[in-house]
């Protein structure tokens, strides 16, 4: 494989390639062959996806492909590995390949010359399985709280199942039985084999992607732990965690874990509990919906017949069946209350005029008036000053005398 590239050729390309002096594609095909022959012997992890066996050829080419993404890798080994494989290699086997990156130059093609193929068995996938799921539980995955609700009434329904299978049949007529409007958009993919893990991301980015589906099932039926392990893939699991959408997982039957039953929204036993757990029960709802028209009716009668008993216990006192009786017993209080007054009043004007006569009568007999009327006069000067002695007065001064009734003047003679 290395004659074509001549010694002149190899001691020309020590240097880098440039423009001026670009290296011929056999050049650049030799320099990839040295640059993964350095790498050495590996071990290397996938599924069969494809085997070839030519009758009477001594070698037997494997695909050999990674589960979670779409990488494929040629395997080529001999007869006698392959023969030695217990159980014999079958198609969507997963495998550890031990062997040696090899690359030809002629076709510019890479190859892995396997000396040595070991099946993965069932207790050690179980254990690498466990071993996944204490990882995703440390980082929250499997986190309760983290968990979404699934809408009452989905708008649209999105639907990652395998093509024309059961399982997609058992969510759709289970979900239009109890919601015959049930909108439905349905993504048929490989669900198990080494296209399952790609294809499933796919479909799952793109129904996240629509804002008018509102809940996405992932639904297939019952299987070997082997044909279930692309629901327990990481990469799928850390995808469902990340979608925005409400996520139901439905794989397989009520035994049956895989691992993205634990980081889903919504785990369902099987497809046919996806179909009833997604929708409401129409027949179910309308009842709900009689029952509360009639305890709603119930309630509002009871409610008008109590409001109507006691409009009619208040219309049939006797202050609204006789308005005008209030008013009467009122006027009679106001009448027995202004005659108290009036006589309080009489009595307190007659106390009143008594003092007063009483006054009266002690004030005429105090007052000079009523001396003089006992014959009593008051003598006063010219200046008006009383006279109280004779010898205030002098002979000839004129005096005047006040009577009872009347005064006089006269003239001091002695």
């Amino acid at each position: 494989m290395l004659s074509h590239v001549t010694q002149p050729e190899l001691a020309a390309a020590t240097g880098p390639s440039t423009p001026e002096s670009p290296w011929p594609v056999r050049v650049v095909s030799h320099k990839i062959g040295e640059w993964i022959s350095r790498l050495g012997a590996v071990w290397a992890e996938g599924q069969i996806t494809q085997i070839s066996r030519r009758p009477g050829a001594g070698f037997v080419f494997l695909t050999l492909r990674d589960p979670a993404a779409e990488v494929s890798l040629t395997v080529v080994t001999t007869r006698n590995v392959v023969d030695a494989c217990d159980p014999p290699l079958r198609d969507g086997a997963r495998v550890i390949v031990h062997g040696k990156p090899d690359w030809y130059p002629g076709r510019g093609t890479l190859s892995l010359r396997a000396t040595e193929i070991r099946q993965v068995g069932l207790g050690e996938l179980l254990a690498r399985l466990e071993k996944l799921k204490k990882l995703l539980a440390a980082e929250g995955l499997f986190a309760p709280e983290r968990k979404r609700p699934l809408p009452f009434l989905p708008r649209r329904i999105g639907l990652i199942t395998g093509r024309a299978s059961a399982a997609e049949r058992d969510v759709l007529e289970n979900a239009k039985t109890r919601l015959p409007s049930a909108d439905f958009e349905v993504r048929e993919v490989p669900v198990q084999g080494p296209q399952a893990v790609p294809k499933v991301l796919e479909a799952l980015a793109e129904l996240d992607a629509d804002p008018a589906v509102e809940v996405i099932i992932l639904a297939r039926g019952g299987g070997s732990v082997e044909d279930l392990l692309p629901f327990s893939d990481e990469t799928l699991c850390r995808a469902v965690f990340a979608a925005k959408t409400p996520i139901v997982s439905a794989i397989g039957h009520e035994p049956d874990n895989p691992l993205v039953d634990f980081v889903a929204d919504v785990r369902c036993s099987t497809p046919t509990d996806a179909g009833k757990r997604v929708v409401p029960d129409f027949a179910e709802e309308r009842r709900g919906i009689d029952q509360a028209r009639h305890r709603l009716r119930q309630a509002l009668g009871g409610k008008i017949d109590r409001e109507s008993q006691a409009l009619a216990a208040m219309r049939s006192r006797p202050c609204l069946a006789q308005p005008s009786r209030i008013i009467d017993d009122r006027q009679d209080e106001i009448t027995h209350a202004r005659d108290r007054i009036r006589r309080a009043f009489t009595a307190r004007l007659d106390k009143a005029a008594h003092d007063v006569t009483s006054l009266r009568g002690h004030l005429r007999a105090l007052s000079p008036q009523g001396t003089l009327d006992r014959g009593y006069a008051i003598v006063r000067r010219a200046d008006g000053a009383v006279v109280r002695a004779d010898t205030e007065v002098t002979a000839s001064e004129d005096l005047r005398v006040r009577l009872a009734r009347g005064e006089l003047t006269v003239i001091v003679k002695e």
